[in-house]
C-alpha cells in the first residue's frame, strides 16, 4: 500500500473505557497497512501496553507525520496546541458530543482513515492565537489557543473593567462579565453562545465578543488576524484569562495581555465530501433545503 503517511500517532480521549475498542481496531488496521503506529502515553490502555512503546505527547510532533484523535473537540484542542510548532496534520474521529472538528464517525472510520492515508482528503488551515501576559515589563505567562482567549470576572459576582487596544490604537473601555477573543474555529463555541458571529475558517479574522456588557452599545466586532490585540485590566480583583478553557492565569489590575496570530496554522484533514455548511447545518440543527 503506497501510503502518504508512514508514521501515525494516535491520541485517545483519556479516562473513557469506550475508547479502548476503537483504538484497538484502528491500531490493527494501521499495522495491517504497514503504518508505524505511535500511541500517546496517556492514551494507552492496559490491553496495548505489552505491544507498543508509548510516546510522550511533547515528542509526537517530532516523531509522527500524521496525528489521529479519537475523542471530542476538547481532545483535539489539547493535542493541536502541542503539535502546532511542527505543522503536523490532524484528523479527528468523533467520540464526544458535538464534534465540530472531529468529523469522522466511528462507524466506517477505517475506510475514512484508509482514504486519507492514500491522499484522498480535504485539507483546511486553522489559525491559532498566541497570548502573553505582561505585568509591567515582565512576561509572566504564555499560551496558545485554537478556540479562544476568554477574560472573565473569576469567582466574584461583580463585573470587571478593562480597555482594549488594536495595534496600539485605543478601541474601547468596557464594564462587563468579560471578553472573548476568538478564532474562526472558536466562533462556534463560547463566542456563539455569547452572541458572536460565526466566522468561516478561511476568514483571516479574529472576533472580539463581550460577555454580558453593562452597555448594550458594546457589540461584537471582527478584525484582521494580522493585528495585535491588547487587553488592559483596569478593575477586577479576581479576574482570570482562560486559554481554550484548558489553562488559565489569575490577573491583577493593570496587567496586560497581548494576543496575536501564532506563526503556524493548524492543518486539519477532512474526508472527501466534507462541506463546512453541511457540518453547521447538522450540528446546529439548521433547516434543510425547501426546494
Amino acid at each position: 500500500m503506497n501510503n502518504l503517511f508512514k508514521r501515525v500517532a494516535l491520541v485517545a480521549r483519556q479516562g473513557k473505557p469506550e475508547t479502548v475498542s476503537p483504538l484497538l481496531e484502528l491500531t490493527e488496521f494501521l499495522r495491517a497497512n504497514e503504518v508505524t503506529v505511535l500511541i500517546e502515553d496517556e492514551s494507552v490502555p492496559a490491553e496495548l501496553m505489552g505491544d507498543y512503546q508509548p510516546v510522550p505527547r511533547d515528542t509526537i510532533g517530532r516523531l509522527a507525520d500524521l496525528v489521529v484523535v479519537l475523542g471530542g473537540d476538547g481532545t483535539m484542542l489539547s493535542i493541536a496546541r502541542s503539535i502546532a510548532p511542527y505543522r503536523i496534520p490532524l484528523v479527528g474521529i468523533n467520540q464526544g458530543r458535538l464534534g465540530f472538528m472531529t468529523d469522522i464517525p466511528l462507524q466506517g472510520m477505517t475506510q475514512s482513515i484508509g482514504a486519507i492515508l492514500l491522499g484522498d482528503f480535504v485539507p483546511e488551515e486553522r489559525i491559532l492565537l498566541e497570548s502573553v501576559v505582561m505585568r509591567g515589563d515582565q512576561e509572566l505567562f504564555k499560551a496558545l489557543s485554537l478556540n479562544d482567549v476568554v477574560f472573565s470576572r473569576g469567582a466574584l459576582g461583580s463585573m470587571i473593567e478593562f480597555e482594549v487596544f488594536i495595534d496600539d490604537q485605543f478601541v474601547y473601555s468596557q464594564r462587563s462579565d468579560g471578553l472573548i477573543v476568538t478564532t474562526p474555529t472558536g466562533s462556534t463555541a463560547y463566542s456563539l453562545s455569547s452572541g458572536g458571529p460565526i466566522l468561516h475558517p478561511t476568514l483571516p479574522a479574529i472576533g472580539l465578543v463581550p460577555i454580558c456588557p453593562q452597555s448594550l452599545n458594546n457589540r461584537p466586532i471582527a478584525v484582521n488576524d494580522s493585528v495585535l490585540v491588547e487587553f488592559l485590566l483596569t478593575r477586577g480583583s479576581e479576574a482570570r484569562v482562560h486559554f481554550d478553557n484548558q489553562s488559565h492565569f489569575n490577573l491583577q489590575e493593570l496587567d496586560r495581555v497581548h494576543i496575536r496570530r501564532y506563526r503556524n496554522s493548524l492543518r486539519l484533514l477532512h474526508p472527501l465530501g466534507y462541506n463546512y455548511y453541511d457540518m453547521l447545518r447538522h450540528k446546529l440543527h439548521w433547516g434543510e433545503k425547501l426546494l
